[in-house]
């Protein structure tokens, strides 16, 4: 008896041992999962600033862009008046005034392809803008046990997949 007796003694000292360590090792676990939640939040904090001084930037070049746009819009007008006679300069030949009004053509050209591409980046950064809300969304519901989920919590989870 006396040895079966310090047996379970023992066999219970060693499960009250191993309990302090689990919560230690589950206290650590935590204290890293929190830790990297929290880097990651903070890397996705950097992305969206990163995007919104991009998408800043591109909006400052759109602005200049349409400034300078509208510039050569003047010099057009001018120089198709000149063109037609209506102007009262006739110091400029026409073959001058032609090469002018191809160069302006051309440059204008080559502003609307700029504008496109610049367009084009910002509708980019939108989506990755979006991408990264959906993903954050979606750590967010996957963080949450499947037994506490409702069928709302699932239709979400599935759009988001879509």
């Amino acid at each position: 008896r006396k040895q079966a007796t310090d047996y379970s003694t023992s066999s219970s000292d060693d499960e009250f041992e191993s309990k302090p360590s689990l919560t230690h090792k589950a206290k650590r676990t935590l204290r890293r999962r929190r830790k990297l939640e929290k880097e990651t939040k903070q890397l996705i904090k950097q992305e969206e600033l990163k995007r919104l001084h991009k998408a800043q930037a591109i909006q400052r070049q759109l602005e200049e862009l349409e400034e300078r746009q509208r510039a050569l819009e003047i010099f057009g007008v001018k120089l198709e008046r000149e063109l037609r006679g209506e102007s009262d300069s006739g110091t400029k030949d026409e073959t001058q005034m032609l090469h002018e009004w191809f160069e302006l053509v051309l440059e204008k050209n080559k502003l609307m392809r700029y504008e496109s591409e610049l367009l084009i980046i910002a509708q980019e950064l939108e989506l990755e803008d979006h991408q990264s809300r959906l993903e954050q969304k979606l750590r967010e519901k996957m963080a949450i046990d499947d037994s506490l989920k409702d069928e709302m919590d699932l239709n979400e989870e599935d759009e988001i997949f879509i």
